[in-house]
């Protein structure tokens, strides 16, 4: 027997909500929480690749913009090769996201009403509000951190240098701009319990869900 809150859990759409926030800023750790008290993620940059070497349509188009070399004899994506391009070439790298960003938009939508009996879904992208799929969020969360502490976090994880972690940042919007966007905001600077602000955040979320 199904008491009338739980019928409702079962036929209401849970409210999509977008996670961005800059390069080392901890968006990974902060969903790996959210899934951890159950709700599904999406990891937008993830899928991205994999419909880049999936999505006949999609590669078609990247062989269009790039020549053959774009891809790999075993039909990997040559990534070394378009990076190379992209990263001295602003209108390349304008190109490729037309033909990426609409496709993951279009995916992460399509996933989200897959998803039953939850409160909301969250769908997790470095680049949410650049590609403008933002817009189709409920409400957006954005991770913050220092800079220099990004900075670190990311040359211990790539194994790079600051020159090349910055140069990465340039290419994404400043995170003063991104904080004119969010409904929310979680700061992962190693002081202020993540696990505190993530449980603040969702109780509000399922407060919402269950009033509107």
């Amino acid at each position: 027997m199904h008491y009338p809150h739980q019928l409702e859990s079962l036929v209401k759409p849970p409210l999509q909500i977008g996670l961005t926030g800059g390069i080392g800023s901890g968006k990974t750790t902060v969903c790996k929480i959210f899934e951890q008290i159950g709700i599904p993620i999406y990891y937008a940059d993830d899928r991205a690749k994999q419909l880049m070497v999936e999505d006949g349509r999609i590669i078609k188009q990247i062989i269009e913009l790039f020549g053959q070399d774009a891809y790999l004899q075993a039909g990997g994506l040559n990534r070394a090769f378009i990076a190379g391009i992209v990263f001295n070439d602003p209108k390349k790298l304008q190109a490729l996201n037309s033909i990426v960003h609409p496709a993951v938009g279009k995916d992460g939508t399509e996933w989200h009403h897959q998803q039953i009996g939850v409160p909301y879904t969250i769908r997790e992208a470095a680049l949410m509000i650049e590609s403008g799929n933002y817009k189709a969020m409920d409400k957006l969360i954005v991770v913050s951190a220092p800079k220099q502490l990004r900075i670190e976090r990311v040359m211990k994880r790539d194994n790079v240098n600051e020159v090349a972690v910055l140069a990465r940042m340039n290419q994404q919007l400043a995170e003063e701009e991104k904080m004119k966007f969010a409904d929310f905001r979680i700061i992962n600077d190693w002081r202020a319990s993540l696990i505190k602000q993530v449980w603040k955040i969702h109780q509000q979320l399922v407060f919402e869900w269950t009033d509107n």
